[in-house]
């Protein structure tokens, strides 16, 4: 292929792209493939000539669609939304079309630059202070996996890295019992190991974490002869969208010289919305702050923001400078491969500039205003029947529910008899143990008639 043909299959790739996207109310929202489908249209061994891009079109419409999850589908409402706005999906193209490696300031001066302009942005968005230096991460998991590391470096007087953690002392990380997994795998990655995350048990409405139950931990654990390293806290935790108090976090933390990191990877966009963040009342306190834009501001996957209020710390534990990575320049630059796991780095910053200019904040505030207040009446319209039970209430966009009386086995034969109906997508999750169906909204062209559908699709399913 020639850049000739480029430009044509570019025009045909994008004509498809705006038809895919205003008829995906047409398809089932999960794939209906069974195991195996796809892989049994692939050849065994690849092809040994080149083949017209017409026929690798075809074959992708028969062979890879069938098999596809519409994470972009209106009616997506299982797992937090992996969003795709248009606008970023431009900024996408572009961005893969001159294919820069921003690693360093002088690989690509405008990637880093707008990097840390576009995080500023952003901060000002959420309202945090002045201070809060950003950088993007591919995810909120690696942002999480930086912090732990952080955490580890600090309590180890910064010689974990050199000496490596035999015969170190033995570290304790702190977080509630409703985080997310990715939490478990940083511990496990970082070298600090599982026994040596103590979860915490969670107490009312919004599940966060028992102040006086980590208080009483990290007081057994120094008596023990650990050594407390850092709690991490969540606004919007996964399951059911526990929240933990900030304050009573920050103030525990403070007294005990220990490192904080904050998981908002789905909840932490709604706080552009002013009247929303009473959810994460101090997180101005916290050493380290996670969201994904990637999730519900609409940026293309993946493009998670990080934030943090001394980012030499986070240097300090991830820096390697050999004399080929250096920048020999005047004047302060940043080289963002020190803030991140990974030492290449994507022009991840054009989606959120693309993004931000083309939607204003308004009108990314006005969507994720819209979600919440369906997705909160959809909820109320299921209250209201007495074949179903609200297990937990709304946290913004996202609420459990069950039908009244049911085994798990038949609450978990309703999420699977919904999801083959194809016209909406739904998950379980555990709440007290207990089987429930796990409802969030965030879909970025979603519409007021996908949570009709919704409506019509839970009862219509569960009374038959």
């Amino acid at each position: 292929m020639n850049w000739d043909d480029f430009a044509t299959h570019a025009k045909d790739v994008a004509d498809w792209g705006a038809d895919y996207h205003k008829t995906i109310r047409d398809r089932p929202v999960r794939a209906q493939t069974a195991p195996g489908d796809v892989s049994s249209q692939l050849p065994d061994s690849p092809p040994e000539d080149g083949t017209d891009m017409a026929n690798i079109m075809a074959d992708f419409e028969k062979v890879v669609m069938p098999g596809i999850t519409h994470w972009q589908h209106p009616r997506f409402f299982a797992y937090f939304n992996s969003n795709a706005a248009p606008a970023s999906v431009l900024a996408e193209f572009v961005a893969s079309i001159i294919a820069p490696q921003c690693m360093l300031w002088q690989t690509s001066p405008a990637a880093t630059e707008m990097e840390t302009r576009m995080l500023d942005w952003l901060r000002q968005g959420l309202g945090l202070p002045d201070g809060y230096q950003g950088v993007i991460q591919d995810s909120a998991s690696s942002a999480t996996l930086a912090a732990v590391l952080t955490m580890r470096e600090r309590a180890l007087n910064w010689q974990g890295n050199v000496q490596g953690l035999s015969g170190q002392p033995v570290l304790r990380i702190y977080c509630s019992d409703q985080v997310h997994t990715s939490i478990d795998r940083a511990i496990w990655v970082a070298g600090i190991g599982q026994d040596n995350l103590v979860k915490i048990r969670s107490t009312g409405d919004l599940r966060g974490l028992d102040p006086i139950a980590l208080q009483d931990a990290i007081t057994r654990d120094r008596a023990a002869g650990f050594v407390p390293a850092g709690i991490i806290a969540a606004t919007g935790a996964t399951g059911m969208g526990a929240c933990d108090d900030l304050d009573a976090v920050a103030n525990i933390a403070k007294a005990e010289n220990l490192f904080t990191h904050l998981d908002a990877a789905w909840a932490g966009t709604a706080m552009i919305c002013p009247e929303f963040r009473p959810l994460w009342q101090g997180a101005e306190r916290f050493d380290s702050i996670v969201f994904n834009p990637h999730k519900w501001l609409g940026a293309q996957f993946d493009c998670a923001a990080h934030f943090l209020r001394d980012p030499d710390v986070l240097r300090q534990t991830l820096a390697i400078r050999p004399e080929y990575l250096k920048t020999h320049a005047q004047g302060d630059i940043i080289d963002y491969s020190e803030w991140s796991i990974p030492l290449g780095r994507r022009f991840r910053a054009l989606k959120l500039w693309f993004l931000m200019r083309s939607y204003g904040m308004e009108g990314l505030r006005s969507r994720i205003r819209n979600h919440v207040t369906w997705s909160q009446a959809l909820c109320e319209r299921l209250r209201a029947l007495p074949e179903f039970q609200i297990v937990t209430d709304p946290i913004l966009s996202l609420w459990t529910f069950k039908p009244a009386g049911a085994s798990d086995e038949d609450t978990q034969a309703l999420v699977e008899a919904i999801n083959t109906d194809g016209r909406i997508y739904l998950t379980q999750t555990l709440v007290d143990g207990v089987k429930v169906i796990r409802f969030t909204a965030g879909q970025f062209d979603c519409e007021e008639r996908d949570f009709d559908t919704a409506f019509d699709t839970i009862t219509e399913i569960a009374r038959r």
